[in-house]
């Protein structure tokens, strides 16, 4: 049975997410170290699921860094400016051929708004949205994907799942999703033309 659903992950799916871009005053590996001092990966995948940036920055022992982490949401647009190269223009042709497309991201539910002021188009590509930050649930807990299938009301079986992270791919497998991970555009369509979705 062919899916009716494709549901996508977008950071690195639709949008090139380069954090470090948030602090455009700092050299390349003054970004680099400052993230790695603050374990930023570990802070952001806790935003994800729910934190304040503002809390997390307190934790922080050096001022300085407090002030940078601070800067992180309102300077947000600038990490996402670009969009993955070959995406959209596989978005435009599951849309043409009247495939309904969803989303399950992980994504703070403070910088998500922010995302929306350099790519607009992602407040209005999506029949069901599952914001993580949103709903305290986040990938590849088994939860997140049972609760899009509720909400969009769908099997899991009709859903053809999309992620650059294969963790977040078998998640999403777990419940009886398919799953295709993403490693370029190339590839996610030759996968969708293979399944006669493209």
């Amino acid at each position: 049975m062919t899916a009716t659903h494709i549901v996508f992950d977008i950071g690195n799916v639709l949008v090139d997410w380069q954090p470090r871009l948030a602090w455009p005053e700092l050299s390349e590996p003054e970004a680099a170290d400052f993230m790695q001092r603050i374990d930023f990966g570990a802070r952001n995948l806790r935003a994800d699921h729910g934190e304040r940036f503002a809390d997390l920055a307190q934790e922080l022992d050096r001022a300085e860094d407090r002030d940078r982490l601070n800067q992180y949401v309102p300077r947000y647009a600038q990490t996402v400016r670009d969009a993955v190269p070959g995406s959209w223009e596989i978005v435009d042709r599951l849309i043409a051929r009247g495939l309904t497309l969803g989303a399950i991201t992980n994504w703070s539910v403070e910088t998500w708004p922010e995302g929306l002021k350099s790519h607009p188009r992602l407040a209005e590509i999506f029949d069901t949205l599952v914001i993580s930050g949103k709903e305290k649930l986040i990938k590849p807990d088994p939860a997140i994907y049972r609760l899009y299938c509720a909400r969009a009301q769908v099997a899991p079986q009709d859903c053809v799942f999309i992620d650059d992270k294969l963790e977040n791919c078998e998640g999403a497998r777990s419940i009886g999703m398919d799953a295709i991970h993403f490693t370029n555009a190339q590839d996610v369509a030759q996968a969708l033309t293979e399944r006669g979705l493209l």
